[in-house]
């Protein structure tokens, strides 16, 4: 896909988690928001996935690690043809297989992920073991800002350092809110850059509000310089639905449906829009 097709499927997948999340009156809208593109980008242009063989062997893993934004990586899911339409919609109702936080239930989900600090050190794993078995997959691994405080998190990065995982990349969607405010009255971190830097990380920060930023970021890698890759996505909390954006209440808000039409009404003008640009 070129830059305009991913990002008309972006903002396609941006309604659909609308859909999904107003449907089931449960999630965490904010930061599905803010990391949706760069889960697109990875589903529909970087990774090498097979919806029709989730469990083939070559395939990259991708893990989240924040994953109680897992509404986001259904509608990529779905949208990419591992889970249908149908199963999706039974998310929020009893005995359907989709829960809220990741669970390998579910085709194209590589752990049961989201108690916060970790995802990385199970991406350090994946990436370790193709490293041993000589094989050529890559580990992804979306992590929040708000998990940064999590000391797990640090353990893994020296460990991915030690033993020079060039083959994994790990995403921090640096949305600047968790659910008790801003991360810098929480737990500052605005010292990622350079934190990275000093555990042997290569770092390297990209808009991830902007499909162009992020499809040069990823497609920019080096995966034989030695190091583990962090990308600092700078996003926007509730990105694309304009009363969410930079608001933390919409950490685990939900739209009433007043809220939820304006808010397909606005992604569909994108939509529109995007179309057009083709």
């Amino acid at each position: 896909m070129n830059i305009q097709e991913l990002t008309l499927q972006s903002e396609l997948n941006r309604k659909r988690l609308m859909e999904i999340v107003y449907n089931a009156k449960a999630g965490h809208i904010g930061g599905d928001l803010s990391c949706l593109n760069v889960i697109t980008a990875l589903y529909f242009d970087i990774m090498n996935v097979f919806p029709d063989d989730p469990k083939n062997e070559n395939r990259d893993r991708f893990v989240l690690s924040k994953g109680h934004c897992v509404e986001a990586l259904y509608a990529v899911l779905e949208a990419k043809g591992f889970i249908t339409k149908e199963l999706v919609d039974t998310l929020g109702r009893f005995g359907s297989p989709l829960a809220g936080h990741p669970t390998i239930e579910v085709p194209g989900i590589e752990v049961n992920s989201g108690a916060l600090g970790h995802g990385l050190s199970i991406g350090v794993g994946m990436a370790l073991a193709a490293k041993m078995d000589n094989k050529q997959w890559k580990t992804f691994v979306l992590m929040g800002d708000g998990e940064q405080g999590e000391g797990s998190i640090y353990e893994a990065a020296m460990a991915a350092n030690q033993y020079h995982l060039d083959n994994l990349v790990a995403v921090i969607d640096r949305n600047h809110l968790q659910i008790s405010g801003n991360t810098e009255d929480v737990m500052g971190i605005d010292s990622i850059c350079e934190r990275w830097s000093a555990f042997g990380w290569d770092v390297t920060e990209m808009n991830g509000n902007e499909m162009e930023s992020i499809i040069s970021t990823f497609r920019g890698i080096d995966f034989t310089n030695g190091k583990p890759h962090l990308l600092i996505s700078q996003t926007t909390k509730g990105l694309g639905v304009s009363y969410m954006e930079n608001e933390a209440k919409w950490h685990h808000g939900m739209p009433n449906e007043e809220q939820y039409t304006q808010a397909i009404k606005d992604i569909e003008v994108r939509i529109a829009a995007a179309r057009a640009a083709l």
